[in-house]
């Protein structure tokens, strides 16, 4: 197995909120219509969670289903870990038809943490933040980027296409400059 790399070397910027890449992180999407009865065992086995009601996001500590349409869903597990979960998808979905493909190097993942954590996306997203309870997941764009964030007691993840992680640190970076808050 190859040493995995963050496209940005895990970078951080410290603002009026802390912007860090994270990862690697193993991700699968996972495609199948909600009414497959293997697809709850098949996430089940993955990552360990039930499958999320629209728009959510299911975690079990480091592991985690979120739910990107009504037939695709993000696996969100440990980066070695993802060949073993694409066989216990492939045994517990069997004939049904679905698509299961490991995605963890075609994305970037970012945290933003810190008090006003929301000021920084809100300035980014066309999303009512203050509405946005925990564990929904919105896909939405970040100024010109398509991305999938949720919110979590510490703050917030969002994910990204790994070509353009350099521009949305730039983006996040920026939107969290010290007094930049907004009032």
């Amino acid at each position: 197995m190859r040493d995995p790399v963050a496209p940005l070397g895990n970078a951080r910027f410290d603002g009026f909120c802390q912007i860090r890449e994270i990862g690697p992180l193993g991700m699968i999407s996972l495609r199948a219509k909600s009414d497959v009865k293997s697809l709850a065992k098949a996430i089940k086995a993955a990552v360990g969670t039930k499958v999320p009601a629209a728009r959510r996001i299911e975690m079990a500590g480091d592991r985690g289903c979120g739910w990107m349409s009504p037939d695709e869903y993000l696996l969100i597990l440990p980066y070695g870990e993802t060949g073993a979960a694409m066989a216990a998808i492939a045994k517990a979905m069997g004939d049904d038809h679905h698509l299961a493909a490991v995605v963890s190097d075609a994305r970037a993942v970012f945290r933003v943490e810190g008090a006003k954590a929301d000021q920084v996306l809100a300035k980014l997203s066309p999303v009512d933040f203050a509405k946005l309870e925990p564990n929904e997941l919105r896909r939405t764009r970040a100024a010109q980027v398509a991305a999938a964030m949720w919110r979590d007691e510490a703050g917030y993840t969002v994910v990204c296409f790994r070509s353009v992680a350099a521009y949305m640190m730039g983006l996040l970076s920026h939107s969290a400059a010290p007094g930049s808050e907004l009032a």
